[in-house]
């Protein structure tokens, strides 16, 4: 999903509200390698990876970056699972040198599209990471920091935040922890195979159904773009059927937004195997929606939309 940004897409946004954890001891990197789907030996001060940690059947307890900090690691994850992800690691930390500390207020974080770090804050630690589908740059300062590297980086570049923040998500595809990304959902499901797995790697809670998934290359849902033309708002939760009608839903949407640059509607959604074809018509209507009422005609399109 990587690409080049256009001109239009560039700003930054404040992501100071996730979690921050520091894992440190001297088992932090095989201690990690085996949480986690990615390989952490990636994970350089000047890069960060993307990863989850998931549950013995594979399916997703959080939605991860990693980047290495002197003698420990950094990770971070969406402003929900501060506690949650916390306790899940610490729980397998049995007879390994590994601490985890919760540093989330000590940092702000900020993520850049479309210029250099070092061009708009020339004495912030800079760490490379694809969040957007982009490579793009983090920004990592202290919280007493934030309002002057907020307002250094406004003089350069527009933030994107709120509603705008969301459109440009979707349009880029992005699963979102509590709307696409949930503990009921394997990361091949999202389309996270990609940017956060590595098949390569060494053993990790969960590999053994991400290895069979890929061998068989089916999954029984999968993460897809839909989109309508129509006034009829989309909303998250509607369930979606084939458009000619059917005995039982075959999906539902977990984002929507309008696209400032598609001028339609947009949304991302779940559809189940069979029914994922590029420029299929379904129907999305809310599930209490017995009569069609508010019942909307979708397309799928292909990932990302802009």
């Amino acid at each position: 999903m990587t690409a080049e940004i256009h001109p239009e897409q560039a700003g930054f946004f404040d992501l100071s509200a996730r979690t921050k954890l520091r894992i440190t001891g001297a088992d932090r990197l095989r201690y990690l390698n085996g949480q986690v789907s990615h390989a952490v030996r990636k994970a350089t001060a000047h890069a960060a990876i993307h990863a989850c940690v998931l549950n013995a059947k594979g399916k997703i307890n959080a939605d991860i970056f990693i980047h290495a900090d002197g003698e420990s690691f950094l990770v971070d994850s969406d402003g929900e699972m501060r506690e949650q992800l916390a306790a899940r690691l610490d729980r397998y930390v049995i007879a390994d040198d590994v601490q985890i500390e919760d540093v989330t207020e000590q940092f702000s974080l900020f993520h850049l599209l479309g210029a250099e770090a070092a061009d708009v804050v020339a004495d912030a630690r800079a760490v490379c990471a694809s969040r957007y589908g982009f490579v793009g740059t983090d920004v990592w300062a202290t919280r007493a920091e934030h309002d002057l590297v907020a307002q250094r980086l406004a003089l350069r570049l527009p933030l994107h935040d709120g509603a705008g923040e969301e459109a440009f998500r979707i349009e880029r595809g992005i699963p979102r922890w509590g709307r696409e990304l949930t503990e009921e959902i394997i990361p091949t499901e999202a389309n996270l195979e990609s940017s956060a797995i590595d098949y390569a790697k060494g053993c990790y809670i969960g590999q053994e159904v991400i290895s069979r998934i890929k061998m068989s290359g089916q999954t029984n849902k999968r993460l897809c773009g839909l989109s309508t033309t129509a006034e009829t708002p989309l909303l998250s939760g509607m369930r979606l059927w084939t458009a000619a009608g059917g005995p039982k839903d075959i999906g539902w949407i977990t984002s929507a937004a309008i696209s400032p640059r598609l001028g339609k509607q947009i949304a991302l959604g779940f559809v189940k195997r069979g029914y994922q074809a590029i420029g299929a018509q379904l129907e999305a209507r809310a599930a209490e929606d017995a009569h069609h009422v508010g019942s909307v005609f979708v397309q799928i399109v292909a990932l990302p939309f802009v």
